[in-house]
């Protein structure tokens, strides 16, 4: 039998950089298996990460607004995995030693949602594309994101590649330039999301560097549905459990400035002992 709370506890302890890692690889493997049962039980609904690829189409981005960002959880190949995720390991190691991973999740997901744009735009716009609209998956555009902004906030930093060590800014403007001469030869869209990712870290931080977070507005949109989930889902627990629970005395006060903390600082920062509380209110 699974120990689900084992892995649940698990799964908190992780990072977020980590969270995000192991939530790429799953969407990776989740579609072939369930292809694989739906196979075997004569069901077909045809290639299930079609509901999650970015479609260059503006009219198919209309009907699925949600891929700009689903899009980057997905990969082809085992290899665009693999280097993805390494990447973002060690760059997502850099930037949490400097920054909340709040503004690790802004320039991630705005790096994502960039050089989504920067995608569709290109087939809008460069005669090359014109009658040819292939569909995109992949994290690279969040990856550069990350990458490049600690590249440009630290860019003196150095890194120990095999013998010797480089600095940041060598390997930020080596991976730019790689994407940039490479779009006429394979990937082309692909290649200017990853540039989309690189400029929006590059000015994340150079605006941060100046004391402005570009990612604040940002910041407060996806904190107050996070926040506003979690705080629902706790009220209607405790609501639907508070007449059957004759044993537990709750202080509803207390409840309320739990459900405040959360609103304002989201499910992690509650104490042990507070989600105790609100455990033994849904009691």
């Amino acid at each position: 039998m699974i120990r689900w709370k084992y892995l649940k506890d698990k799964y908190d302890f992780l990072s977020i950089s980590e969270k995000l890692i192991l939530i790429n690889v799953l969407c990776f493997f989740i579609p072939f298996i369930l292809n694989t049962i739906l196979f075997l039980f004569n069901f077909s609904f045809g290639n299930l990460i079609t509901w999650f690829e970015l479609s260059p189409k503006l009219e198919v981005l209309l009907f699925k607004p949600w891929t700009l960002l689903t899009y980057s959880f997905f990969h082809t190949r085992i290899s665009h995995l693999f280097w993805n995720m390494l990447l973002l390991y060690y760059a997502s190691s850099i930037f949490l030693n400097l920054f909340k991973k709040e503004t690790f999740i802004n320039t991630y997901f705005l790096g994502v949602m960039f050089g989504g744009v920067l995608f569709v735009l290109s087939y809008l716009v460069f005669p090359v594309f014109q009658g040819s609209f292939p569909s995109m998956i992949g994290a690279s555009a969040g990856v550069m994101a990350v990458l490049i902004f600690v590249c440009k906030y630290t860019p003196e930093t150095e890194i120990r590649l095999l013998f010797f060590n480089v600095k940041l800014k060598y390997i930020g403007i080596a991976l730019v330039a790689i994407d940039l001469v490479m779009i006429p030869y394979g990937n082309a869209g692909g290649r200017i999301s990853h540039l989309g990712g690189a400029v929006l870290g590059y000015i994340y931080a150079k605006n941060l560097s100046q004391g402005t977070d570009i990612g604040y507005y940002f910041e407060k949109l996806w904190q107050y549905i996070v926040s506003f989930s979690s705080k629902s889902h706790l009220k209607t627990v405790y609501k639907s459990k508070k007449k059957s629970s004759k044993n537990v005395k709750v202080d509803q006060n207390e409840i309320d400035a739990i459900l405040d903390k959360i609103s304002n600082s989201g499910y992690e920062s509650l104490t042990k002992n507070e989600k105790e509380t609100l455990f033994n209110a849904g009691k």
